[in-house]
């Protein structure tokens, strides 16, 4: 049975219980609102790790002034129910007192890789998130951390944190997890009307054609980016954000298809910001 745990010392107990019995200890961090896109990442340290802790936290400080901090949705009853589920050992679940104590004057900050994308349409969101992680990390001491590659650019972050910042642990990015239609599952997909709904399937539908571009062989990335953003801008409920072609490493846009390049794309639909992305891979000549 799942244990809930709200405080620091009791998810360091538990974890330290745990490896003292010889346990790896695997934690999927998230905001809550499961879905089984989450579930995915569950089931992955479940089948990895002898331990598995999910963090449940809806984070402040990755959320803008003008964001959906205050009605981002809190389910934290049925979440524990679906973490039991899915194999999951124990639930963190602190209040912001808790994460934050008092005010910070202490942030954890990834260049170059947070200047584009997301990081630009949403500035210091970034700096929120390797913030909270880095405390997680720290709290739970995992020997692997989860992320969904639907999460892309925030996956890229957290790697690049925990190998400049030489924290002993592995990043395990977990494929993205999707509807029977092709949309990516996200937290705020409970956002959209049902025509919203109907009309974001335009994310998804940009990136197969652009993949099938690739996949016939065509290799100019403003040609992929420009297919990407006519085919958005062609639904009427899309509001583009951005489209784009880059590394997946850096975020930064390409100028050549070579190696691994990631396909991007973000836009809202009603007040709903949904983002979707797709890896293409060719051989370095």
């Amino acid at each position: 049975m799942v244990q809930l745990v709200h405080t620091i010392k009791a998810v360091r107990d538990a974890v330290a219980d745990a490896r003292r019995r010889g346990l790896k200890a695997g934690l999927v961090p998230t905001m809550g609102a499961l879905h089984d896109g989450h579930g995915s990442l569950i089931e992955a340290a479940r089948r990895e790790c002898g331990y598995v802790v999910v963090s449940i936290f809806v984070n402040p400080l990755q959320f803008g002034p003008t964001e959906d901090y205050d009605r981002y949705p809190r389910t934290l009853e049925r979440d524990v129910a679906y973490c039991g589920e899915k194999g999951a050992d124990l639930v963190f679940a602190p209040e912001v007192r808790e994460m934050y104590p008092s005010p910070s004057l202490t942030f954890v900050s990834v260049e170059k890789i947070t200047d584009t994308l997301c990081g630009a349409s949403r500035p210091g969101h970034f700096r929120g998130v390797a913030t909270v992680v880095s405390k997680l990390f720290n709290i739970v001491l995992p020997d692997v951390a989860y992320f969904g590659q639907k999460d892309a650019q925030q996956a890229a972050v957290i790697k690049r944190m925990v190998s400049d910042l030489n924290f002993p642990l592995t990043v395990a990015v977990v494929p993205t997890f999707r509807e029977p239609d092709g949309l990516a599952m996200s937290s705020r997909n409970r956002y959209l009307s049902k025509e919203d709904r109907q009309a974001a399937l335009v994310l998804y539908r940009s990136l197969q054609g652009a993949m099938s571009l690739l996949e016939h062989g065509e290799r100019r990335p403003d040609v992929i980016r420009s297919y990407l953003r006519s085919t958005i801008e062609a639904e009427p409920r899309a509001r583009l954000d951005y489209a784009d072609v880059v590394d997946p490493e850096t975020m930064q846009p390409v100028t050549e298809i070579e190696g691994d390049v990631l396909l991007v794309v973000a836009a809202y639909f009603g007040e709903a910001r949904l983002i979707d992305n797709m890896l293409f891979s060719l051989p370095v000549r």
